[in-house]
């Protein structure tokens, strides 16, 4: 994550019904029905109405997010993704997710230092997640650490697979994990 705070887009909100604006509850139910529909861009458009009538709700500024990169709209969202994190009140689920969505984000956008870090603190914070070790694996290949990436990987994929034919391997895989050129 940067260091510097984003301040978030200001959305007209003059379109929008105003009990949406005056009753975060609600407007977030709406949102959530409009997302659940497929109406994105209508989810997105009330999504940061909200976020900016609400900015001290960090699970709010979530939601902006991930209809943003919904959307496709990746650097849109960060700002969301960061502002969303700097907040103490966001639920566990939501930030684990907010870790994911901001390094993947990061590093769909080329910026893979930053993807790295994000995905780290991610699983530093919740080491059984294997989509997070798994886009963190990503990111570490695109900042050229191919031999950490392949070994979180071989890693993930011995803890997680309930494939029998990996089970049978499990502990050799794990071995050379951590030392992929090892001979005998």
């Amino acid at each position: 994550m940067t260091d510097q705070p984003h301040p978030l887009p200001q959305s007209p909100a003059e379109r929008l019904p105003e009990r949406l604006l005056k009753h975060l509850p609600e407007g977030l139910a709406e949102a959530a029905r409009r997302y659940a529909d497929g109406r994105f861009e209508e989810a997105r458009e009330l999504l940061v109405a909200l976020a900016a009538a609400y900015p001290d709700d960090a699970q709010t500024a979530y939601r902006a997010a991930c209809v943003h990169d919904r959307l496709g709209l990746e650097a849109e969202a960060v700002p969301y993704y960061e502002h969303c994190l700097r907040g103490a009140d966001l639920p566990e689920d939501s930030r684990r997710g907010a870790l994911l969505g901001l390094g993947s984000t990061y590093r769909v956008l080329g910026r893979y230092e930053e993807a790295v870090a994000t995905l780290r603190q991610g699983v530093e914070r919740y080491p059984a997640d294997g989509a997070l070790r798994a886009f963190l694996a990503m990111a570490l290949h695109n900042t050229g650490a191919h031999r950490e990436a392949a070994a979180l990987l071989l890693k993930t994929l011995a803890e997680t697979s309930e494939d029998p034919s990996v089970r049978t391997y499990r502990r050799a895989i794990e071995h050379y994990a951590d030392d992929l050129d090892a001979t005998v």
